[in-house]
């Protein structure tokens, strides 16, 4: 049998590879290809509604069905400072139906937790950096202190007798009081919520004196009067709250806290699926009705590649590891 032309081995490779294209995309355990995605997308968020993840997932999810064509189910899986609901993904098929919203405690637990379920570099894989939100210090009506410095000076002359919330054990805010501990020379005693709507909840009634909360949660509370802004934890002061000074500006330096949000999907979920997903959300952060919405609660968008997300995950474990070891913060 002859061999074939040159251009017949041609079109044979390219065939070849659009077949294995196809193959790439097709859904593990289908009788035929399916092209993704076929039926709707669970986004399994880590903390209760009314929190920062909830109101940052809400409109881009709007927006990703839109361009994706199938519904993006918001599932709320609460609970151990976030490890429930990355547990849930790390065991869910990578066939790219099953995502979550992680917030930079995902980070954190990797070295807050010693016996974590999976294993935060392995079991996920990256898709985008959703956005970035600015952190507040805000006291409530129960704190004597107006500013920083006072507060610092009561905490000096009665250790442990301030109280500061957070959204979780292993919550950025939780380790941004740790850290503001060990700048300022104070000890404040952390108390745990089930999420940032409830440390709104224990902050209006003046159950706790303090939180290091996201300022799309607390903000509206600071603008009605009812809590006050003591500084943003950034290195610059947020766009939305341009009168509060930064923790530098108010006397301690060395602080620079983000809040951060990103996508991620199990590992082993097929690369063309996780690269249409990131594309998808480059799409639709750049939306100018979308970015109004957001910048009106403090969030500034992003939408990463898969790989530069990988590389600001990696750098915030090695990061965060040295807080959680510097103030001996451990979850049981």
């Amino acid at each position: 049998m002859p061999s074939p032309s040159r251009p017949e081995r041609g079109r044979r490779a390219w065939l070849a590879a659009m077949l294995a294209t196809t193959a790439a995309i097709a859904l593990p355990g289908t009788a035929h290809a399916e092209t993704w995605p076929a039926r709707p997308i669970q986004l399994l968020i880590p903390y209760p509604p009314g929190g920062s993840a909830d109101l940052l997932a809400r409109p881009v999810a709007a927006k990703l069905q839109e361009r994706l064509g199938q519904p993006v189910v918001l599932d709320y899986r609460p609970g151990a400072g976030g490890t429930i609901a990355s547990q849930a993904l790390a065991r869910a098929k990578p066939d790219g139906y099953t995502l979550i919203m992680v917030l930079a405690a995902h980070a954190i637990n990797a070295s807050l937790y010693p016996k974590l379920p999976y294993d935060t570099r392995k079991d996920f894989a990256p898709v985008s950096l959703v956005a970035n939100l600015p952190m507040i210090l805000a006291g409530s009506p129960s704190l004597q202190a107006t500013n920083v410095k006072e507060l610092i000076a009561e905490a000096k002359a009665a250790p442990g007798k301030l109280t500061f919330a957070s959204a979780g054990n292993g919550n950025t805010g939780h380790l941004a009081g740790e850290l503001f501990d060990s700048v300022a020379g104070i000890k404040m005693t952390h108390v745990p919520y089930k999420g940032s709507a409830q440390v709104v909840t224990a902050m209006l009634s003046g159950e706790v004196q303090l939180t290091f909360d996201s300022i799309s949660t607390t903000l509206p509370h600071v603008k009605s009067g009812k809590l006050r802004a003591l500084a943003v934890t950034g290195s610059q002061r947020a766009a939305v709250a341009p009168e509060v000074p930064t923790l530098a500006e108010a006397g301690v330096p060395g602080i620079s806290i983000t809040g951060w949000y990103a996508m991620l999907a199990p590992a082993g979920t097929p690369q063309p699926v996780i690269d249409r997903l990131s594309t998808e959300i480059a799409t639709v952060l750049r939306q100018l009705e979308l970015k109004a919405t957001l910048a009106a609660s403090g969030y500034e968008p992003v939408g990463s590649t898969p790989a530069a997300l990988r590389t600001h995950i990696d750098a915030e474990i090695n990061r965060w590891s040295k807080v959680v070891k510097d103030s001996g913060a451990q979850i049981q």
